[in-house]
């Protein structure tokens, strides 16, 4: 049997893509890491401060809706850029006021731009690339997270300092002018599809909804460490809040490093193989964050825990698409954003209820269900002639 290798040329176009990724993670990882610091000057219960994420699921959620009508009616290159610029507006109430109306407000109007924008460079990522798709959504993600983390380590910084944490999320309409400034006229080119055909075609399967589902569980997975770590973390540490937050940049380290050693082993491996081998690497890490009260072995736990969670998005989401690239770009979306709004929510209500600790008993029975989804909705080998 021939094997034929397949490679990932990174060219201008992919550069431009992975650049945009990275001004959607100053916002996706500014929001989150600001949550415990916002609900400290709002004097809200951990379920009314988990609303945030419902708002931007909500936000996900309506993405679903407006992605495939906003590529047909306008293309997708516009279609990114104006959601980019749509997910700069909705940071503006966040950065305005604390009151809890324009928060929720700008949370949930930054998921909805961003969210398209997102699923519309996953896409255009995947028909880019062919083959080579699951390395370059995994290796675009790795350089979102190295934004991510110089966000969440300014937004601890400058909240300990008289400019507060406000003044981090400038970054992102900044970062987005740089990129619109310098790659603005660069296009990607990509595979068409045929919507008119597509859509006499049957149904894709059952194994397209499975792979929906694996999506919603590592989405809520990865929201779960994202919005309530910072508490855990100050909780099982006794760190303050604002110190806490540097937590989740231990976290983003992690993502950040998998997500770039993921690239050469989605090119070797097949994606269930590593998506299962990251979901349990994920049960290590969160084992050992959950049990430590001392800040270092903490720091380990969501590292390693960053390791696994780094390769659950990029892989699940590139399973979708694998199964039916046109119908993934309206599914996906709904699927992330029923996860985010779910998974932060239960956790908070149970938060109220039983402590952040016990709450986190959510993560492994996540991962359990994630597990058993990639083997069940696993293609079968084909028997041998």
């Amino acid at each position: 049997m021939t094997t034929v290798r397949i490679r990932l040329t990174r060219d201008l176009p992919t550069w431009l893509v992975y650049l945009q990724l990275g001004a959607f993670a100053t916002y996706l990882y500014g929001l989150s890491a600001v949550l415990p610091l916002l609900r400290q000057e709002q004097q809200v219960s951990n379920a009314i401060a988990a609303l945030h994420g419902t708002a931007m699921a909500a936000g996900t959620l309506l993405a679903g809706a407006a992605l495939p009508f906003l590529e047909r009616r306008y293309g997708r290159r516009a279609t990114i850029w104006g959601s980019l610029a749509g997910m700069n507006a909705g940071l503006v109430p966040v950065m305005l006021t604390p009151a809890l109306p324009a928060t929720l407000l700008g949370y949930g109007l930054a998921s909805l731009f961003g969210s398209v924008a997102l699923y519309a460079m996953m896409a255009a990522l995947s028909d880019h690339h062919g083959p080579a798709g699951p390395a370059a959504i995994s290796e675009a993600n790795a350089v979102a997270i190295l934004f991510g983390i110089a966000m969440t380590y300014t937004i601890s910084a400058t909240a300990q300092t008289a400019l507060g944490w406000r003044a981090a999320l400038l970054i992102t309409p900044v970062l987005t002018a740089l990129i619109a400034l310098t790659l603005g006229r660069v296009r990607v080119a990509g595979r068409p599809h045929d919507g008119a055909a597509r859509a006499s075609l049957p149904g894709p399967g059952w194994r397209f909804y499975v792979a929906g589902g694996v999506l919603f569980l590592v989405v809520a997975l990865e929201f779960c460490f994202n919005l309530w770590a910072v508490q855990l973390f100050a909780s099982n540490t006794g760190m303050g809040v604002a110190a806490a937050t540097t937590g989740l940049t231990a976290f983003t380290a992690g993502l950040a490093v998998g997500r770039f050693a993921g690239t050469p082993l989605a090119l070797r491996m097949g994606p269930p193989t590593l998506l299962t081998g990251a979901l349990l690497l994920t049960a290590a890490g969160w084992l050992l964050f959950w049990s430590s009260t001392q800040p270092l072995l903490a720091y380990a736990g969501l590292a390693i825990s960053g390791l696994g969670v780094s390769l659950h998005f990029p892989l699940a989401l590139a399973g979708v698409l694998a199964y039916d690239p046109v119908r993934a770009t309206a599914v996906s979306p709904v699927c992330a954003g029923l996860a985010m709004a779910a998974g932060p929510f239960a956790l908070g209500a149970l938060a109220d209820g039983f402590g952040t600790r016990t709450a986190f008993l959510m993560v492994p029975a996540l991962i359990a269900l994630a597990v058993a989804g990639v083997l069940v909705s696993r293609e079968p080998r084909p028997s041998a002639p």
